[in-house]
């Protein structure tokens, strides 16, 4: 599968105002930049995205009134074995500000997959993928490289 890449997945909603400022008060983050719209406008256009914000904008709810599954990350349908997977690795370059009212798409792909490594937690493969984040006008946002660990626990 290295080198396969996805169809494009869109975002079920926009951007919201909503969201965003409920993650900055998680968070405790009193940047004008998500809560004062008027300052934003000027700033970046819109209420600015938290950059910490940006898988989440994709996450698919897990439950459709259509019926329809969540579609599962590129790299949960890398056949191999293992049954459950760790973040070991995220770097995201941001090319420009997502701003409230953004409509957003990612497009997945494989860009390596390990050899069998032995782990303190079990052996498994490491699954590196990239993914671009695109507003409706075909904007890449931001890349992000994340890097899982598939794997069985205990498995030694």
């Amino acid at each position: 599968m290295v080198g396969t890449r996805t169809e494009p997945r869109y975002a079920g909603t926009a951007v919201s105002g909503a969201r965003i400022q409920h993650f900055a008060a998680m968070v405790r983050d009193s940047n004008p930049s998500y809560w004062d719209a008027d300052f934003a406008r000027e700033q970046w256009g819109g209420l600015l995205a938290p950059p910490a914000l940006l898988m989440g904008w994709l996450i698919p709810p897990p439950w459709l009134p259509t019926g329809q599954p969540p579609t599962p990350a590129i790299a949960l349908r890398v056949p191999l074995p293992g049954t459950t997977f760790i973040n070991a690795a995220n770097e995201v370059e941001f090319r420009c500000s997502i701003v409230e009212g953004d409509r957003l798409h990612v497009i997945e792909e494989v860009v390596s997959v390990s050899p069998r490594k032995r782990t303190r937690l079990g052996p498994g493969h490491f699954v590196e993928t990239s993914d671009e984040f695109h507003r409706d006008d075909g904007t890449l946002v931001a890349i992000n490289r994340n890097t899982l660990f598939r794997f069985t626990p205990g498995a030694h």
